[in-house]
């Protein structure tokens, strides 16, 4: 990918201000600590927003986030207990709509429906972080990954809640910029998978994102 320096940057508080409801915002991280920082300032933001965020993640990556927001001064228990941070383990999740190695469109649809109702209760606006997609991909299942994605969209325009993906890029790794076309495509932004050391977000629309 080209180097981030070339692409826009915002501030995190403004960027994720400026996202829109229903757009579909991709990360392609290089280590952890560059996509928990991403992750930790989207559900920091809704915290602030009094957004509910909905996070279906893997139980690492839960505990890592919980422990990050916990440096920042966020318990996160209260904020479970009124749905305002709702935690959800991924593969639990996969394991509720994936039929024959493919994901049904009625079981997800009624699975996040239920979470995103939840979030609803205190008329809230809805931000999701979802990482079912990276563990598709990475398991090689490339299919179910684009297919998750595209229900995530139709979703996501229905219900008017703003998404988060994010994959690690060592899954990218035969015939990458193919994948990453087809990846970056299902998206409305990506923004840069390094963590630079700097105050800021670096993104780009896909519709100008060069691979």
């Amino acid at each position: 990918m080209e180097d981030w320096r070339d692409w826009k940057i915002s501030k995190p508080q403004d960027f994720w201000g400026d996202v829109a409801p229903c757009e579909h915002v991709l990360q392609i991280y290089d280590n952890d600590d560059a996509f928990l920082n991403t992750l930790a300032g989207f559900v920091g933001d809704g915290i602030n927003s009094n957004d509910c965020s909905i996070v279906i993640a893997t139980g690492a990556h839960l505990k890592s986030l919980e422990s990050l927001l916990a440096a920042h001064g966020v318990n996160v228990g209260p904020l479970i207990r009124e749905d305002l941070y709702i935690p959800i383990d991924a593969e639990e999740a996969l394991s509720v709509f994936m039929i024959n190695d493919r994901p049904d469109p009625e079981l997800f649809f009624n699975m996040v429906s239920e979470l995103v109702q939840r979030g609803h209760l205190k008329d809230r606006n809805i931000r999701a972080f979802g990482e079912m997609v990276a563990l598709l991909w990475e398991q090689g299942n490339n299919i179910a990954t684009v297919r998750l994605e595209h229900l995530w969209n139709r979703f996501c325009k229905r219900e008017q809640i703003t998404l988060l993906c994010a994959y690690p890029k060592r899954g990218f790794t035969d015939n990458a910029g193919h994948s990453l076309h087809r990846i970056c495509a299902a998206h409305s932004k990506v923004i840069s998978g390094q963590h630079t050391g700097e105050s800021g977000v670096h993104y780009k629309d896909t519709s100008l994102l060069v691979i």
